[in-house]
């Protein structure tokens, strides 16, 4: 019998690769082709893996790939890898998200964890001096490829320590100070990181309107975001862990937000549930930030938060039955 993917999921998962186009052609812009060699070679190895795994399981392959859920996982981590990776890097960690992920699970639809992101954090566990390298301007296509796939030589300017990355260990400059002296700084996040963040917002403001997505989960991850770095938020000081707009349009903000906290099938069921999800995250977001070993957290925070989404979803029944 042949298995026909479901049009509805097929349809949704379009959408949201249409969304995540701002958000990556800003990264292009910005960091130059080592974006798209990302996206090329994560997206080659999400979808071949997820052909051998469901030919292994003896299932036709064509709906699990024409249902665009492994290409989407496969957009989301060439949007969190360093550009200049090496090949192996993105290749690695699409393999893992498909393989571990998600077919280990049963494939779509059954997976407890966020396949993206425990790509994500298996490479960054496993090869952290690569994921630490990330680049300043943009070099050529020429330059890329040889960073890529011919193991070049690291230009210092290619692997400036980020925003978040000088916050954590900064220790005498004020606020100002580092604005002003460092280059990761932008005019209120991180340079660049302002645009891309507000290029993923336009793109998840497009998936509300189209009723993707539901606006629960981003609005609490912002929102938790936004109070933890308030409360936690100490002006201009050196000691100062920085203010919310700061946090909010550095890093992975609104990728974070509106693109890995909805994934429908490792979150809550219920629209509640789905809130308490997205304010954890946005907590754990900050508090692995501002004190973890990690300058960004944002595959750590979904992780754990997936493992909290059947307790968030009784805990929202239970608060259903108490009204009634």
């Amino acid at each position: 019998m042949k298995t026909v993917p479901d049009p509805r999921l097929r349809t949704s998962m379009g959408l949201v690769l249409l969304a995540c186009s701002p958000g990556l052609l800003t990264l292009l812009w910005l960091q130059g082709w080592g974006v798209l060699l990302n996206l090329l070679l994560s997206a080659s190895a999400a979808l071949l893996c997820e052909a051998l795994l469901v030919t292994v399981r003896a299932q036709p392959p064509g709906a699990a790939l024409n249902d665009g859920s492994a290409l989407v996982t496969a957009v989301l981590l060439a949007a969190s890898l360093p550009a200049l990776a090496p090949w192996w890097l993105p290749v690695a960690a699409a393999s893992v998200a498909i393989g571990i992920g998600k077919q280990a699970f049963g494939g779509v639809g059954r997976n407890l964890f966020n396949p993206a992101m425990v790509g994500y954090a298996f490479v960054l566990l496993s090869f952290p001096l690569q994921m630490n390298h990330w680049p300043g301007p943009a070099p050529g296509l020429l330059d890329s490829l040889q960073q890529v796939f011919a193991g070049g030589d690291q230009v210092d300017a290619w692997a400036r320590p980020t925003l978040l990355d000088g916050l954590r260990h900064n220790r005498s400059l004020t606020i100002d100070e580092l604005f002003a002296s460092h280059p990761g700084f932008g005019s209120i996040g991180g340079r660049g990181s302002e645009w891309v963040n507000l290029a993923f917002l336009l793109g998840g403001l497009f998936l509300l309107q189209r009723r993707v997505i539901s606006w629960h989960a981003p609005a609490g991850l912002l929102a938790g975001l936004a109070l933890f770095s308030l409360l936690g938020w100490n002006g201009s000081g050196s000691d100062s862990n920085g203010s919310p707009l700061l946090h909010l349009f550095s890093g992975s903000t609104m990728l974070a937000a509106f693109f890995i906290a909805t994934e429908p099938v490792s979150g809550p069921r219920s629209e509640w549930a789905r809130l308490y999800f997205g304010v954890g995250t946005g907590l754990l977001i900050y508090l692995i930030r501002t004190w973890g070993s990690y300058p960004d957290g944002t595959a750590f925070a979904i992780l754990l938060m997936n493992l909290m989404a059947p307790a968030l979803d009784r805990l929202a029944l239970q608060r259903q039955q108490a009204a009634r």
